[in-house]
């Protein structure tokens, strides 16, 4: 890997990520009353709670609002939670208020057109494969892995690994624990 990724991603104290083809494969499935189904990952989920243990903290901007993202978040007690928002920066800039970040300390995976003017400001931008042309022209690093399919999971892994956390985090897995 470049070494200017990973002197990059060794600073990162925040990963923001949208949800809708990134968190998930982009398919909605909406049934004929008030019934939504997103496809999630288990590899994602478990790569939230593996980033947590090690400190690194996770927020979801999307520009739609989900039931089902809601209800995701709860499950992986992610705090920072925004939906339905069209001006995301807005939202990242609470985050940086809320932590006392600067830019270079936040990692975002977008996949689209709303996703650029923050991927544009962080020290670590990452898109996925299926994402469009221009975001993943704006993105330092592209997943091999697409959304919904273990894409969050692996930029956890790199920003862990990067930062020399990821053997403890394995460690504390094999024994069952979770802190």
């Amino acid at each position: 890997m470049r070494k200017k990724i990973i002197d990059r991603v060794r600073q990162i104290k925040i990963l923001v990520m949208d949800v809708d083809g990134v968190l998930t494969d982009g398919r909605i499935i909406i049934g004929s009353g008030n019934e939504e189904f997103k496809f999630f990952n288990v590899l994602d989920g478990e790569g939230v709670v593996l980033a947590k243990s090690a400190g690194l903290k996770i927020a979801l901007i999307s520009g739609r609002f989900s039931g089902a993202t809601e209800r995701r978040a709860q499950e992986l007690s992610i705090d920072d939670v925004y939906q339905g928002v069209s001006k995301k920066e807005e939202s990242y800039e609470e985050l940086l208020k809320k932590y006392g970040l600067s830019d270079a300390e936040v990692a975002y995976i977008g996949d689209d057109l709303l996703d650029l003017s923050i991927m544009r400001r962080v020290g670590f931008a990452a898109s996925v494969p299926n994402a469009c042309k221009e975001v993943k022209k704006s993105a330092a690093y592209v997943t091999h892995l697409s959304g919904g399919q273990g894409a969050v999971r692996e930029i956890i892994e790199l920003i862990l690994k990067s930062q020399g956390k990821w053997e403890k985090i394995l460690e504390m897995r094999s024994m069952g624990r979770r802190d």
